[in-house]
């Protein structure tokens, strides 16, 4: 299914304020703000190349793109119904590519973005949509230039929110992001307006979508890529919903680590095991992680998996998952730890296909448009933007449209995959040069990142 998010005189806008450029040569652009210094490598350095990375960037933010509008096809068409199942209470893979359902909230009408369950996509004479899966994130990496730093502090958060968010009609904001945003105005400061005391949405899904970039930028590094997305994460969450994030965080940075002779089915599940020591064992998350991957180790259906996590956490409420006693609005569809399981399902069962992960994605159930945005640019990341658009058979739209959900940026807010991502290699240099103890060679485009601590 192909959607005309917006149309081509609208891209003419950004197109006509810079010139067009090789993305090859954008790619080994230096940082204007950044004053490179030399640097003798180790033999015990890392090397990761800087221009390879600069299209794994690309393949984030398109498959990101991707995942995310494909899945808000089905986003909360399918939430459970506490007590047995029902037939049809949950899609199957025969669903793929048949009528959409109704939404908890579309009162009977399926999704407009497509007739079917199918992928949808940005045709290259039309603009991506922002999406609340990707403009917070877009956010930070903007605050993250213009204040020059890698640690972001909870006022540069709280300025950027306010100057980017409309506080009025539809802002794209839910559950714990619109009460960080109401505390905000209302003066306080992050990590307070993710503090349980202050907001009582703080575990529910939202950090999961805003902060897994930060794990882009410490390449290899997830104790400081954990260590930037701190307070950015802690603005909208804690506890449960804080370690859920860091988790996710944590395997974006291990991808650049991942033995690169592996499939990229073995490279995910020891990225997943390695990222799982953010888990306190005895939490909920952690619990959720072993039964997941139990049932897809014992060789039943993805189906019969989800099915699992349903039974087990909303209708029997087990591992200390108790939302569903706490009478939420649909059954706290929106929660960290219910879309953290079903994240789960289309991670072990996708096995590194991206188009297979999706799929599952898509057809799991609750807020399905999130794990699929996570894993599709996870996966997509992985596989660089040449890789996504072979695994498709055809070409995209590499223009992305802010202002659809923020307000304030340049552009009239379109920009490009490539030039989001060149921003991207600027703050890497800074985080390497700066945090890492690192260095940057420009001449020969790569990175030398000294080894990583234990997280």
């Amino acid at each position: 299914m192909n959607l005309k998010l917006l149309p081509l005189w609208a891209s003419f806008l950004f197109l006509l304020s810079c010139q067009t450029q090789d993305p090859k040569r954008v790619g080994i652009e230096q940082n204007p703000s950044l004053t490179y210094q030399s640097y003798q490598p180790d033999s015990s350095d890392r090397i990761i190349d800087r221009e390879k990375y600069f299209d794994q960037l690309q393949g984030f933010w398109l498959a990101t793109c991707i995942a995310n509008w494909t899945g808000l096809v089905t986003e909360m068409d399918k939430i459970g119904e506490i007590g047995e199942i029902k037939t049809g209470a949950f899609y199957t893979r025969e669903d793929w590519g048949k009528p959409d359902q109704p939404s908890i909230w579309a009162q009977g009408v399926p999704s407009q973005l497509s007739p079917t369950i199918d992928f949808v996509f940005a045709d290259e004479d039309t603009l991506w949509g922002a999406d609340d899966d990707t403009d917070i994130e877009y956010i930070y990496q903007e605050l993250l230039l213009d204040n020059q730093t890698s640690l972001l502090t909870g006022e540069q958060i709280r300025e950027g929110w306010l100057k980017h968010i409309k506080s009025e009609e539809e802002n794209y904001l839910w559950v714990s992001n619109q009460k960080a945003l109401d505390l905000m105005q209302q003066g306080l400061v992050p990590p307070a307006t993710g503090d349980p005391q202050n907001n009582p949405e703080y575990d529910m899904i939202d950090a999961q979508l805003t902060t897994e970039i930060f794990g882009l930028y410490s390449p290899g590094r997830p104790d400081f890529g954990l260590k930037m997305a701190q307070l950015p994460i802690q603005t909208t969450a804690r506890l449960e919903s804080q370690w859920i994030s860091e988790f996710y965080v944590a395997m974006f940075s291990l991808a650049t680590v991942a033995d690169p002779e592996l499939p990229i089915k073995d490279r995910l599940q020891w990225m997943a095991e390695e990222a799982k020591r953010t888990l306190p064992d005895s939490s909920y998350p952690a619990k959720m992680y072993e039964s997941v991957k139990s049932k897809y180790e014992e060789g039943i259906s993805w189906e019969q998996a989800r099915d699992s996590v349903y039974y087990r956490y909303q209708v029997e409420q087990l591992d200390g998952y108790d939302l569903t006693s706490r009478n939420l609005y649909c059954n706290g569809c929106f929660a960290a730890g219910i879309n953290f399981a079903s994240s789960l399902v289309s991670l072990f069962y996708g096995e590194g296909d991206l188009l297979e992960t999706i799929k599952i994605g898509v057809l799991a159930g609750w807020d399905s448009d999130n794990p699929t945005a996570t894993w599709g640019g996870l996966i997509g990341f992985m596989l660089g933007k040449e890789e996504v658009e072979k695994k498709f058979g055809r070409t995209f739209s590499n223009r992305f449209h802010i202002h659809r959900t923020r307000i304030g940026f340049e552009g009239d807010g379109i920009d490009t995959f490539e030039n989001m991502s060149k921003k991207g290699l600027w703050i890497i240099d800074r985080v390497v040069q700066e945090e890492l103890g690192g260095g940057v060679d420009l001449e020969k485009n790569r990175w030398y990142i000294p080894a990583q601590s234990k997280f």
